[in-house]
């Protein structure tokens, strides 16, 4: 091949990649690598794991909830299954759910299980997390999640109970470990979500 042609192949290689890469922060909000520092927790099984760690190059739908709540988390967490439940069959094994729960006091592992038993989540794509107070805060400062806890009251067995007003979201993360989008978790377009993980997934 002449050296003007190779060239030219050359330039028009790297100007196909760059469009490539321009599409996908165009198409994004967010460009935020999570990867730079490493947060530890248990998950529903109480192993050990490390967050993003565990979401090695899997596209990831991730919430931070609790499971007292009476009524966003429930929905939050029931829009995440539905999205696994019409993910095409060729994404079924690249997407990852991940729920934090920022109430690690009240949600131990064996609790964060039976909350997922309950809404008949599987445990081949799911993780459900919970740490120490450190770690979890570092979690939320890099999701922007804020959760204040409300009014509290002690129950018949003087346990104290309360509710937590907190941020409503959903949010992406993409194989190389960046979040790329948020979404309002309890009332959350499935569709776009659904069309941004193919985006992804493509």
């Amino acid at each position: 091949m002449n050296k003007p042609y190779k060239y030219f192949y050359q330039i028009l290689a790297f100007i196909f990649a760059l469009t490539l890469l321009i599409g996908c922060y165009e198409h994004f909000p967010l460009d935020q690598d999570l990867t730079r520092t490493q947060n530890t927790f248990l998950n529903q099984d109480s192993v050990k794991v490390q967050f993003p760690k565990i979401i090695k190059d899997k596209i990831t739908i991730l919430a931070m909830v609790y499971t007292h709540c009476p009524d966003i988390c429930p929905m939050t967490t029931h829009n995440m299954h539905l999205v696994e439940q019409k993910l095409p069959a060729d994404l079924k094994d690249k997407v990852k759910f991940v729920v934090i729960s920022f109430d690690p006091n009240r949600d131990t592992p064996a609790v964060l299980k039976k909350f997922a038993e309950i809404r008949d989540i599987s445990f081949n794509n799911w993780a459900l997390l919970s740490g120490d107070i450190q770690n979890t805060k570092e979690v939320m400062l890099k999701f922007d999640v804020k959760a204040i806890p409300a009014d509290s009251t002690y129950d018949d067995n003087g346990e104290l109970s309360y509710n937590v007003i907190h941020t409503d979201r959903i949010s992406l993360i993409d194989q190389e470990g960046k979040l790329r989008s948020n979404y309002k978790g309890s009332t959350a377009n499935l569709d776009m979500i659904l069309e941004d993980i193919k985006y992804l997934g493509n």
